[in-house]
């Protein structure tokens, strides 16, 4: 299983968001440091669940982090995130 899949069925399982895009960045950050060859180092998660309602944005990201410790102890250089509750404003507006 890639690493990108791992993200995406951990972040599935404990939060079934209504949206999910992990999208893989290492390419950008080629020759960069965190990059390895074969890439999945970098990535940029946008996600929206409910689980995130009432959250602020550090509880957000310390949420994701946790559930993320194994990937970002390993492969993962980089993690970009946006989180949102259904209800809250698109990134943007």
């Amino acid at each position: 299983m890639t690493v990108k899949e791992r993200i995406t069925n951990t972040l599935m399982t404990a939060l079934a968001p209504s949206h999910l895009a992990v999208i893989d960045e290492s390419d950008q950050h080629r020759g960069h440091g965190g990059w390895r060859e074969g890439g999945e180092t970098h990535f940029r998660v946008e996600l929206v669940s409910e689980h995130f309602r009432g959250k602020s944005r550090v509880e957000r990201h310390r949420m994701v982090n946790m559930l993320l410790a194994d990937e970002l102890a390993g492969r993962v250089h980089a993690l970009a995130l946006s989180l949102r509750a259904p209800d809250d404003a698109a990134p943007g507006r």
